[in-house]
């Protein structure tokens, strides 16, 4: 059970202000489907932190954090600029993207957290506790409680905030983010 807690604690407060829930605010603006976003949500969760319970102790061991904070640096930076990249459909087929909106955050959402805090503190925390099942299980639920409201104030803003603005306000931070984690920044968190 400690496992589980401890798990769900520090991912929920970990995501706070995290990238992926940036994603996530994104999303509802752009498609204004909740409940397919949070399905997908919790799937991209689920089959990454799994990854990162089973393989993500080697991968860490493999890069050292001068290597993990450039790979950071450059995905946030990356991020900034593919958020930038206009779009080619109208805000009127939003429901009808070319995987469709479940998919479309799954695939999001499983990217994203490559290399992100929560997914470094799921490694963390399944070569501290030894059932990876309870640490897989509370890290998705801490990403849960942080996202869910996240969608679904996002989904009623959608039609107050201009999606431009939005998007501006996201390269901005990842942008931010990017060039801060560049010149370690995060070497506290150990990237």
């Amino acid at each position: 059970m400690d496992a589980f807690l401890v798990s769900t604690g520090i991912v929920a407060l970990a995501e706070i202000g995290d990238k992926t829930q940036l994603l996530a605010f994104l999303l509802a603006a752009r498609f204004r489907r909740p409940l397919p976003i949070v399905a997908g949500i919790f799937v991209a969760t689920i089959a990454n932190h799994a990854f990162a319970a089973a393989v993500g102790a080697l991968v860490s061991r493999l890069l050292g954090p001068d290597v993990m904070r450039w790979v950071l640096g450059i995905a946030f930076l990356g991020m900034a600029a593919w958020i930038m990249v206009p779009d080619e459909m109208d805000e009127d087929e939003a429901p009808l993207a070319r995987f469709g909106v479940f998919l479309t955050t799954v695939l999001a959402f499983f990217v994203a957290e490559m290399g992100d805090k929560t997914q470094v503190a799921t490694v963390a925390l399944a070569a501290r506790y030894t059932s990876a099942v309870a640490v897989v299980a509370g890290t998705t639920l801490g990403m849960m409680l942080a996202n869910v409201p996240a969608v679904y104030f996002g989904d009623r803003i959608a039609g107050r905030v201009p999606l431009k603005l939005v998007h501006g306000l996201a390269a901005l931070i990842f942008a931010v983010l990017g060039i801060a984690t560049l010149f370690g920044a995060g070497r506290s968190l150990g990237f």
